[in-house]
């Protein structure tokens, strides 16, 4: 395979194993939030995570609102995801390598996926203030544990409210900081 091929391949896995893993990152962030179960976005995310975390739910006792199965997939696949990426690159990775710097690919995608997150409630504030609609009120419920916070000491200032400016900004460089390999990001 040329460095077309390997390089389109290259993206295409990580392209997948990134959109799977925030999805499955969701599914545990929304039970954690206690968002509405009801509304169609979760109901997406519940049905595509079915399978294996209903099993593994079965097996594991939640913690509070933190689903362990849920926990254990992400888990394995931030694994799965090193060992995918080492082999299309053609590194050797161990046991314990492999299970570091898959919990430090998911620390980072859970700072991508919030800064996401907030970005796009941000850019529909602004588009649609005060429209409710099934994304808004799982954004509402996804950021607000992270922007209540900031809003006691930022209060909306002329009218704007800059919390998520604060925290994307603190996201970014908390994300930064992460010692994740540039292969694996």
């Amino acid at each position: 395979m040329g460095a077309n091929g390997a390089n389109a391949l290259y993206f295409l896995v990580t392209t997948l194993f990134d959109l799977v893993i925030w999805i499955f990152a969701l599914r545990l962030l929304l039970q954690a939030a206690r968002a509405d179960f009801y509304n169609p976005i979760s109901q997406f995310i519940w049905q595509f995570t079915r399978f294996p975390t209903d099993t593994l739910s079965r097996l594991l006792p939640a913690y509070r609102n933190i689903n362990l199965g849920v926990g254990l997939t992400l888990a394995l696949l931030g694994m799965v995801y090193v060992y995918a990426v080492a082999a299309l690159l053609g590194l050797q990775v161990g046991l314990l390598a492999a299970l570091w710097y898959g919990a430090l690919k998911l620390l980072v995608m859970a700072l991508g996926l919030y800064t996401f997150t907030l970005f796009v409630q941000a850019v529909m504030s602004w588009l649609g203030p005060g429209v409710h609609n099934p994304a808004a009120n799982i954004l509402w419920s996804l950021n607000e544990p992270l922007l209540r916070p900031v809003r006691r000491v930022l209060p909306p200032m002329g009218g704007l409210d800059l919390s998520p400016l604060v925290v994307i900004l603190a996201l970014q460089v908390l994300s930064r900081l992460v010692p994740l390999p540039g292969v694996f990001r």
